[in-house]
């Protein structure tokens, strides 16, 4: 099997597409404010109810991984059919700073995390890490959920199939 009949054919699996977000700590107390991290994610499930688990699969080494390795707290918005244009930022290979990324969007700060969490989204998430396990070119990364909210829970998911952004219908 090649990696494009692998990809081909579970690209015909629909996915909810989410923005992963967390907010780096602040190293010293007289230097800059730490920044803002995101990445667009597909591969993202409920693991558990009790305890309120969910996974988050990230490319081993990328800037979430290593952000995430460090930082336990993260959060995770569930993105609408009009994000579409956030979940193309955040995905971009050879991308902008994250700062840059975020500087027009609108947003308010979890209460636990810290870290962004999308205004219009239809949920919101935020996790404290639990366990790290690799998989392969990638980590399995599994989070306690803190809090979860519905800020915009009527419109449609983002979605992802055959190699594009969807919507349902």
């Amino acid at each position: 099997m090649s990696d494009d009949e692998f990809k081909a054919a579970l690209g015909r699996l629909a996915a909810g597409v989410v923005l992963v977000t967390a907010h780096e700590p602040q190293t010293d107390p007289d230097g800059p404010r730490g920044e803002d991290a995101g990445m667009t994610a597909t591969a993202f499930l409920s693991v558990s109810l009790d305890p309120p688990l969910v996974l988050v699969s990230l490319r081993a080494g990328g800037r979430m991984d290593d952000l995430l390795a460090e930082q336990p707290l993260w959060a995770v918005s569930v993105l609408a059919h009009g994000q579409r244009q956030i979940a193309g930022r955040f995905a971009m290979k050879g991308r902008v700073s994250d700062r840059l990324l975020f500087e027009d969007l609108s947003f308010e700060r979890g209460e636990h995390t810290g870290a962004p969490l999308m205004d219009g989204a239809l949920a919101t998430l935020e996790c404290r890490t639990e366990r790290q396990v690799p998989a392969g070119d990638h980590v399995l990364v599994i989070g306690r959920v803190l809090s979860a909210r519905l800020p915009s829970g009527d419109g449609e998911p983002l979605l992802y199939f055959r190699g594009k952004y969807r919507h349902l219908g």
